[in-house]
């Protein structure tokens, strides 16, 4: 029986290529492959991002899109994954902008006419507690890290169905979804939402075989965090390494080991594995007394003491 029309006999759809047509428990066993697909990372230009168009490349991507606003990073990134078989291309789109989502999808299907994986990386990070969190803070917030994955997903899932590919939407969370610290209220917030995006996608199109899942990345060593670190918190030379050293695992998550978790969940391999909200830490939460908020995060602004 045809997996997309139900006929028994011939298939309404004969372009359907036989991969599309296989079932998924004969999809599954073998080494992770990406041969021969395209994805689009928003995202892509940096961290794990980059981390991840690598590994596509690594295991057999013909076609990158690459997303970003750096136009000068994103062509750099861009140029060093064009070879061997893959071509990639970089787009400067501000997803935050309403009709960026619509435009990153479109160009991939200008460029390589199909899509199979779509990984959002992108996203803000601000802090602001319950104290201090601005309107402008949760707008900003909320535009690129709910409304614009979801609408990327969105136009991905069109042209995948158009296509009829075996398609993979992978968004990329946080463990702060599950509340977050004091000073990450906007930003937890807008993770969480994104646990039901997974969900409510997930369900929508699994009779279309386009899959959504959803990776929370606990503390990582990124170009960005770096960033956020130095101007949000003060930290200077060497936190890299204080932080580290208190680590279970002696170390911040690296944007090359999560990566395979990414490539995996885009690929065949992960079989119908959908709608699922993965915590990717060295912590286990809610088995043991978490640290409490300090003085720094619990205490009253001085506006509000007594």
């Amino acid at each position: 029986m045809c997996p997309r029309c139900r006929r028994t006999n011939r298939c309404v759809r004969p372009e359907l290529s036989s991969t599309r047509a296989r079932p998924i428990s004969e999809q599954v066993g073998s080494a992770v492959s990406f041969d021969g697909r395209v994805a689009l990372i928003t995202g892509g230009s940096q961290g794990v991002g980059y981390a991840t168009a690598a590994l596509l490349k690594e295991k057999g991507a013909s076609g990158l899109l690459l997303v970003g606003r750096d136009g000068a990073k994103g062509e750099a990134a861009a140029a060093s994954l064009t070879g061997d078989g893959c071509r990639a291309v970089f787009v400067s789109v501000d997803l935050a902008d309403a009709d960026g989502p619509e435009r990153c999808v479109a160009a991939a299907d200008e460029t390589f006419g199909t899509l199979h994986a779509t990984v959002n990386c992108a996203a803000a990070t601000f802090r602001g507690s319950v104290w201090n969190s601005t309107a402008a803070m949760w707008d900003e917030m909320m535009a690129l890290n709910v409304r614009a994955a979801c609408l990327v997903a969105q136009e991905s899932a069109k042209l995948m169905v158009r296509e009829a590919v075996d398609g993979s939407i992978v968004l990329i969370g946080s463990v702060a979804r599950h509340g977050g610290a004091p000073n990450l209220l906007p930003y937890s917030a807008s993770k969480m939402a994104l646990v039901a995006a997974t969900r409510n996608m997930a369900f929508t199109l699994m009779r279309h075989r386009v899959r959504v899942n959803m990776l929370n990345p606990g503390w990582m060593d990124t170009p960005a965090e770096d960033i956020t670190q130095r101007r949000y918190e003060g930290a200077t030379d060497g936190w890299l390494e204080r932080a580290e050293a208190v680590q279970p695992m002696g170390k911040l998550i690296k944007p090359d080991e999560i990566a395979h978790t990414i490539v995996h969940l885009c690929s065949p391999e992960s079989g119908f594995l959908t709608g699922q909200d993965i915590d990717w830490d060295q912590t286990i939460l809610g088995v043991a007394a978490e640290p409490r908020p300090g003085p720094e995060l619990g205490e009253l602004p001085p506006e509000l003491r007594a």
